[in-house]
């Protein structure tokens, strides 16, 4: 990789949040923490990334990686409805009377979702996966990199970064530790790849496709 490239290199296209597809009733009440998870309030965020090839351009779909991005968009809200947590912050409550203080995941706060980030850097695929140590840029590949788990009070519990390169498109998924270990954030990530599978097969027996 040229030395000269680094995170500058990534330029953001877009950013929304994602909310639930449906809000469940059971997704209205509050999550409190318990003592053992409140050690988990200092560490990083999980994140894990997956590489795939660019997909090419036909006549039926001019811009892929467009339909590629809105398939994701799409099956995110809808596994957000059975992951709900996700969509949600944290809270810190303390009252005097009677006495309290406490950490708890706000489920009723109208869903606040996740983050979703566009972006492009002008690299290629060999050019992460050739080096021996993983190189410095593919950190902001993304969204939430450098938060800890205690900014779930602000930041969301979960960011999605599409990051598409030369040859390549980088999905990047950033997970607050606090709601959930790496077997939780693999179901969720296994599910979410389900619905996006399943949502482009449908595209295009439907005949629905980018602009």
């Amino acid at each position: 990789m040229n030395p000269q490239t680094n995170e500058k290199a990534v330029r953001q296209i877009s950013q929304c949040t994602i909310k639930q597809h449906q809000v469940l009733e059971e997704s209205k009440q509050p999550h409190y923490l318990t003592p053992s998870d409140l050690p988990l309030l200092n560490l990083h965020y999980i994140q894990i990334g997956l590489l795939y090839r660019k997909p090419a351009s036909s006549i039926e779909d001019p811009n892929p990686t467009i339909t590629f991005i809105d398939q994701h968009k799409h099956s995110l809200s809808m596994i957000l409805t059975h992951f709900y947590p996700l969509s949600d912050r944290m809270v810190t409550k303390q009252q005097d009377n009677p006495p309290f203080y406490g950490i708890y995941v706000d489920c009723n706060n109208d869903s606040e979702g996740a983050e979703f980030i566009h972006a492009a850097a002008d690299i290629s695929m060999m050019d992460i996966l050739n080096p021996v140590d993983v190189p410095q840029i593919v950190q902001s590949f993304f969204a939430l990199e450098g938060a800890n788990c205690h900014d779930g009070h602000t930041k969301p519990f979960l960011g999605v970064q599409v990051t598409e390169l030369l040859d390549g498109i980088f999905v990047g998924c950033s997970f607050n530790h606090v709601i959930g270990d790496g077997t939780s954030f693999w179901k969720f990530f296994n599910a979410f790849a389900e619905i996006t599978r399943k949502v482009g097969k449908a595209s295009k027996e439907a005949g629905v496709f980018g602009k």
